[in-house]
């Protein structure tokens, strides 16, 4: 068997890393006198990386996370204070391994959806995490279409996969049915229950929560299963960051 056939040798063991980097790394090693130790290092760290790299691809493929919203984009310093401070603890993603639950207030356009996708962007590129962004309107839709047909049971299954689950806009915008009242009350208490993280926007104070729930009893319930384990942030700000910035292009045009 001669050196030329170690890339298919590589391929047929799926791994693609080493199909790729061998003949660069064979020639590599013999110009600089490498031992098989550090050949073979070499060789797995690439693989290693390799793997890393097309899992977290695929993570984001199936998260929904909007592909603008990262911390990037951010100017912390612009960060209510609480969230600044919090920043740093919310990144290393031990409460969402503790299964609590994060849940950003304020009134629309000042930063909610973007702060939770970023975090939840980075839990994914920096831990592997399992995320999945979702509105509000758009999950107790799917959840109520699955009971109907009977395998609402399965879908919160599915669901529970997921390490933490952004709910987007869980607020005044949208009037549920009571049917997806129901659903969504049974997937925070599958949540609860599984102790997987949530992640929710909305611009409601939890004694507001009644015009979402339909009434004060499902509305405490579930309030009462979300902040048992919870970080709280609210996002006041004067001003949309959205009319900030469109007034910021204006000025510059």
């Amino acid at each position: 068997m001669n050196a030329e056939s170690l890339p298919i040798l590589f391929r047929s063991l799926e791994l693609s890393a080493f199909a790729r980097e061998s003949e660069s790394a064979l020639a590599r090693a013999e110009a600089e006198n490498w031992g098989y130790r550090r050949l073979l290092q070499h060789l797995a760290e690439a693989e290693v990386q390799d793997r890393r790299a097309r899992k977290i691809e695929r993570l984001l493929k199936y998260s929904g996370l909007p592909a603008t919203e990262t911390f990037a984009r951010f100017d912390e310093a612009k960060m209510p204070e609480k969230v600044r401070r919090m920043l740093p603890t919310l990144r290393s993603g031990d409460f969402v391994r503790r299964g609590d639950n994060l849940v950003a207030i304020g009134l629309p356009g000042r930063g909610k959806t973007g702060f939770c996708a970023a975090l939840g962007r980075e839990l994914l590129e920096r831990h592997e995490l399992k995320v999945l962004f979702v509105p509000a309107f758009k999950l107790a839709g799917r959840l109520l279409a699955a009971k109907r047909d009977l395998k609402l049971a399965s879908a919160l299954a599915k669901l529970n996969r997921f390490d933490v689950i952004v709910v987007d806009e869980l607020g005044g915008y949208v009037d549920f049915s009571q049917g997806e009242v129901d659903v969504l009350f049974s997937f925070f208490g599958e949540r609860y229950e599984k102790q997987r993280s949530v992640f929710i926007t909305t611009n409601l104070a939890f004694s507001e929560w009644e015009k979402v729930f339909k009434n004060p009893m499902t509305a405490t319930a579930v309030v009462d299963r979300i902040v048992h384990r919870c970080v709280l942030l609210e996002f006041p700000g004067k001003k949309s960051i959205r009319e900030e910035e469109a007034r910021q292009r204006q000025a510059a045009a």
